[in-house]
Protein backbone atom coordinates (compact mmCIF):
# COMPACT_ATOMS: atom_id res chain seq x y z
CA UNK A 1 0.00 0.00 0.00
CA UNK A 2 1.31 3.44 -0.89
CA UNK A 3 1.52 5.62 2.21
CA UNK A 4 1.84 8.97 0.46
CA UNK A 5 -0.70 11.34 2.03
CA UNK A 6 -1.83 8.91 4.72
CA UNK A 7 -2.20 10.18 8.28
CA UNK A 8 -0.44 8.31 11.08
CA UNK A 9 -0.77 8.88 14.82
CA UNK A 10 2.04 7.46 16.93
CA UNK A 11 1.81 7.39 20.71
CA UNK A 12 4.99 7.06 22.70
CA UNK A 13 6.50 8.97 19.79
CA UNK A 14 8.99 11.03 21.75
CA UNK A 15 11.69 8.34 21.71
CA UNK A 16 12.47 4.69 21.12
CA UNK A 17 10.29 2.47 18.97
CA UNK A 18 7.58 5.10 18.58
CA UNK A 19 9.92 7.75 17.22
CA UNK A 20 11.66 5.26 14.93
CA UNK A 21 8.28 4.23 13.51
CA UNK A 22 7.21 7.85 13.09
CA UNK A 23 10.40 8.63 11.17
CA UNK A 24 9.93 5.71 8.78
CA UNK A 25 6.26 6.49 8.18
CA UNK A 26 7.14 10.13 7.46
CA UNK A 27 9.84 9.06 5.00
CA UNK A 28 7.20 6.88 3.30
CA UNK A 29 5.02 9.95 2.74
CA UNK A 30 2.74 9.97 5.78
CA UNK A 31 1.71 13.02 7.69
CA UNK A 32 2.59 11.93 11.21
CA UNK A 33 1.48 13.15 14.62
CA UNK A 34 3.51 11.97 17.60
CA UNK A 35 2.16 12.03 21.14
CA UNK A 36 3.75 11.67 24.56
CA UNK A 37 3.52 13.26 27.98
CA UNK A 38 6.51 15.63 27.68
CA UNK A 39 6.01 18.52 25.23
CA UNK A 40 9.69 19.50 25.25
CA UNK A 41 10.72 15.91 24.52
CA UNK A 42 8.28 15.79 21.61
CA UNK A 43 9.69 19.01 20.16
CA UNK A 44 13.20 17.60 20.40
CA UNK A 45 11.99 14.38 18.76
CA UNK A 46 10.56 16.27 15.79
CA UNK A 47 13.87 18.10 15.32
CA UNK A 48 15.77 14.81 15.64
CA UNK A 49 13.55 13.11 13.06
CA UNK A 50 14.02 15.92 10.56
CA UNK A 51 17.75 15.80 11.18
CA UNK A 52 17.68 12.11 10.25
CA UNK A 53 15.86 12.52 6.98
CA UNK A 54 12.16 12.91 7.76
CA UNK A 55 10.73 15.62 5.47
CA UNK A 56 10.50 18.98 7.23
CA UNK A 57 6.97 19.53 8.50
CA UNK A 58 5.93 15.91 8.02
CA UNK A 59 5.89 15.23 11.77
CA UNK A 60 3.99 17.34 14.28
CA UNK A 61 3.39 16.83 17.99
CA UNK A 62 0.35 16.63 20.27
CA UNK A 63 1.23 16.18 23.97
CA UNK A 64 -0.88 13.49 25.62
CA UNK A 65 -1.09 11.15 28.58
CA UNK A 66 -2.77 8.11 27.00
CA UNK A 67 -4.08 6.92 30.36
CA UNK A 68 -6.45 9.93 30.38
CA UNK A 69 -9.38 8.86 28.22
CA UNK A 70 -10.86 12.36 28.02
CA UNK A 71 -7.53 13.77 26.83
CA UNK A 72 -7.21 10.98 24.26
CA UNK A 73 -10.60 11.86 22.78
CA UNK A 74 -9.65 15.53 22.66
CA UNK A 75 -6.33 14.93 20.89
CA UNK A 76 -7.85 12.42 18.46
CA UNK A 77 -10.58 14.92 17.58
CA UNK A 78 -7.97 17.63 17.05
CA UNK A 79 -5.92 15.44 14.71
CA UNK A 80 -8.94 14.39 12.71
CA UNK A 81 -10.20 17.97 12.49
CA UNK A 82 -6.86 19.32 11.23
CA UNK A 83 -5.72 16.41 9.03
CA UNK A 84 -9.06 14.89 8.09
CA UNK A 85 -8.60 11.37 9.43
CA UNK A 86 -6.26 8.83 11.02
CA UNK A 87 -5.32 5.99 8.68
CA UNK A 88 -2.59 4.39 10.79
CA UNK A 89 -2.48 4.22 14.58
CA UNK A 90 0.70 3.04 16.26
CA UNK A 91 0.14 2.36 19.96
CA UNK A 92 3.71 2.51 21.22
CA UNK A 93 3.26 4.25 24.58
CA UNK A 94 4.50 1.94 27.31
CA UNK A 95 6.45 1.74 30.53
CA UNK A 96 7.71 -0.52 33.26
CA UNK A 97 9.15 0.07 36.73
CA UNK A 98 12.31 -1.01 38.51
CA UNK A 99 10.32 -2.48 41.40
CA UNK A 100 8.37 -4.91 39.25
CA UNK A 101 8.42 -8.34 40.89
CA UNK A 102 5.77 -9.88 43.15
CA UNK A 103 7.91 -9.49 46.25
CA UNK A 104 8.39 -5.73 45.85
CA UNK A 105 5.66 -4.25 43.64
CA UNK A 106 2.25 -2.91 44.72
CA UNK A 107 -1.21 -2.22 43.39
CA UNK A 108 -0.51 1.38 42.41
CA UNK A 109 2.45 0.30 40.30
CA UNK A 110 0.39 -2.42 38.64
CA UNK A 111 -2.39 0.07 37.87
CA UNK A 112 0.10 2.54 36.38
CA UNK A 113 1.59 -0.03 34.00
CA UNK A 114 -1.81 -1.31 32.88
CA UNK A 115 -3.22 2.21 32.45
CA UNK A 116 -0.51 3.12 29.94
CA UNK A 117 0.34 -0.15 28.22
CA UNK A 118 -3.18 -1.54 27.83
CA UNK A 119 -5.85 1.03 28.61
CA UNK A 120 -4.06 3.75 26.68
CA UNK A 121 -3.96 1.60 23.56
CA UNK A 122 -7.66 0.81 23.92
CA UNK A 123 -8.57 4.49 24.41
CA UNK A 124 -6.62 5.59 21.33
CA UNK A 125 -8.06 2.81 19.18
CA UNK A 126 -11.60 3.65 20.23
CA UNK A 127 -10.97 7.32 19.47
CA UNK A 128 -10.16 6.67 15.80
CA UNK A 129 -12.31 3.59 15.19
CA UNK A 130 -15.47 5.27 13.86
CA UNK A 131 -13.56 7.14 11.17
CA UNK A 132 -11.76 3.99 10.07
CA UNK A 133 -15.05 2.09 9.92
CA UNK A 134 -16.64 4.83 7.79
CA UNK A 135 -13.75 4.67 5.29
CA UNK A 136 -13.56 0.86 5.53
CA UNK A 137 -9.79 1.07 5.83
CA UNK A 138 -7.40 1.46 8.73
CA UNK A 139 -4.30 -0.07 10.29
CA UNK A 140 -3.64 -0.38 14.03
CA UNK A 141 -0.17 -1.45 15.13
CA UNK A 142 0.04 -2.36 18.81
CA UNK A 143 3.59 -2.53 20.11
CA UNK A 144 3.27 -5.52 22.41
CA UNK A 145 6.33 -7.51 23.45
CA UNK A 146 8.13 -10.82 23.19
CA UNK A 147 7.28 -11.00 26.91
CA UNK A 148 3.58 -11.12 26.06
CA UNK A 149 4.15 -13.93 23.56
CA UNK A 150 6.71 -15.98 25.51
CA UNK A 151 6.34 -15.50 29.25
CA UNK A 152 9.54 -14.77 31.13
CA UNK A 153 10.85 -13.60 34.49
CA UNK A 154 12.63 -10.42 33.48
CA UNK A 155 9.67 -8.11 32.85
CA UNK A 156 7.58 -8.80 35.97
CA UNK A 157 3.85 -9.51 36.32
CA UNK A 158 2.35 -6.13 35.42
CA UNK A 159 4.30 -5.62 32.20
CA UNK A 160 3.88 -9.24 31.14
CA UNK A 161 0.14 -9.16 31.79
CA UNK A 162 -0.29 -5.83 30.01
CA UNK A 163 1.49 -7.02 26.87
CA UNK A 164 -0.29 -10.39 26.80
CA UNK A 165 -3.57 -8.51 27.14
CA UNK A 166 -2.54 -6.15 24.35
CA UNK A 167 -2.10 -9.17 22.10
CA UNK A 168 -5.61 -10.33 23.02
CA UNK A 169 -6.91 -6.82 22.31
CA UNK A 170 -5.33 -7.00 18.86
CA UNK A 171 -6.91 -10.34 18.02
CA UNK A 172 -10.33 -9.20 19.24
CA UNK A 173 -10.03 -6.15 16.94
CA UNK A 174 -9.39 -8.38 13.93
CA UNK A 175 -12.22 -10.75 14.89
CA UNK A 176 -14.71 -7.87 14.86
CA UNK A 177 -13.31 -5.22 12.56
CA UNK A 178 -11.94 -7.32 9.71
CA UNK A 179 -15.54 -7.33 8.54
CA UNK A 180 -15.21 -3.56 8.07
CA UNK A 181 -11.91 -3.73 6.20
CA UNK A 182 -9.76 -2.86 9.23
CA UNK A 183 -6.70 -4.69 10.52
CA UNK A 184 -4.46 -4.76 13.56
CA UNK A 185 -1.03 -6.20 14.28
CA UNK A 186 0.47 -7.21 17.59
CA UNK A 187 4.14 -6.38 17.12
CA UNK A 188 6.12 -8.46 19.61
CA UNK A 189 9.78 -7.42 19.76
CA UNK A 190 12.39 -9.05 21.90
CA UNK A 191 14.93 -6.85 23.63
CA UNK A 192 15.37 -3.48 21.94
CA UNK A 193 18.08 -0.99 22.83
CA UNK A 194 15.81 1.90 23.84
CA UNK A 195 15.76 4.33 26.80
CA UNK A 196 13.32 2.09 28.70
CA UNK A 197 16.29 -0.16 29.54
CA UNK A 198 17.39 2.45 32.08
CA UNK A 199 14.29 1.56 34.12
CA UNK A 200 15.39 -2.04 34.62
CA UNK A 201 16.60 -3.21 38.03
CA UNK A 202 19.97 -3.86 36.37
CA UNK A 203 20.65 -1.94 33.17
CA UNK A 204 22.18 -4.16 30.46
CA UNK A 205 25.79 -3.61 29.48
CA UNK A 206 26.71 -1.71 26.33
CA UNK A 207 27.92 -5.01 24.85
CA UNK A 208 24.52 -6.59 25.45
CA UNK A 209 22.70 -3.53 24.05
CA UNK A 210 24.74 -3.75 20.85
CA UNK A 211 23.44 -7.30 20.33
CA UNK A 212 19.80 -6.31 20.83
CA UNK A 213 17.35 -5.12 18.23
CA UNK A 214 17.90 -1.45 17.47
CA UNK A 215 15.28 1.29 17.26
CA UNK A 216 15.73 1.55 13.50
CA UNK A 217 14.97 -2.17 13.12
CA UNK A 218 11.55 -1.62 14.66
CA UNK A 219 10.97 1.54 12.63
CA UNK A 220 11.44 -0.42 9.42
CA UNK A 221 9.20 -3.18 10.75
CA UNK A 222 6.39 -0.74 11.51
CA UNK A 223 6.68 0.69 8.00
CA UNK A 224 6.64 -2.82 6.51
CA UNK A 225 3.40 -3.65 8.32
CA UNK A 226 1.76 -0.39 7.27
CA UNK A 227 2.78 -0.85 3.63
CA UNK A 228 1.21 -4.28 3.25
CA UNK A 229 -1.73 -4.28 0.79
CA UNK A 230 -5.05 -3.39 2.44
CA UNK A 231 -6.37 -6.95 2.10
CA UNK A 232 -3.42 -8.34 4.12
CA UNK A 233 -3.51 -8.58 7.91
CA UNK A 234 -0.40 -9.49 9.88
CA UNK A 235 -2.09 -10.64 13.06
CA UNK A 236 1.15 -11.09 15.02
CA UNK A 237 4.74 -10.31 14.20
CA UNK A 238 7.39 -11.69 16.53
CA UNK A 239 10.89 -10.30 16.06
CA UNK A 240 13.92 -10.84 18.26
CA UNK A 241 17.67 -10.45 18.22
CA UNK A 242 19.66 -13.48 17.16
CA UNK A 243 21.43 -13.21 20.54
CA UNK A 244 18.14 -13.75 22.36
CA UNK A 245 18.89 -13.58 26.08
CA UNK A 246 15.46 -15.01 26.90
CA UNK A 247 16.54 -18.22 25.21
CA UNK A 248 20.24 -18.16 26.01
CA UNK A 249 19.89 -17.55 29.74
CA UNK A 250 23.15 -18.29 31.54
CA UNK A 251 24.64 -20.27 28.65
CA UNK A 252 27.70 -18.76 27.00
CA UNK A 253 29.44 -19.88 23.83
Amino acid sequence: MQLEGKVAWVTGGGSGIGLAGAMELAKAGCRVVISGRDADKLAAAVAQAEGRGAPVGSITAEPLDVSDGTAVDRVAASIQASLGRVDILVNSAGLNHRKRYWGETDGATFDNVMSINLNGAAYCTLAVLRGMQARREGTVINVASFAGWHFEYLTGPAYTASKAALMALTHSFNIEEGLHGLRATALCPGEVATPILKKRPIEPSEEDKARMLQEADLGRTIRFIAEMPPHVCINEMVISPVWNRTYIGDRKL
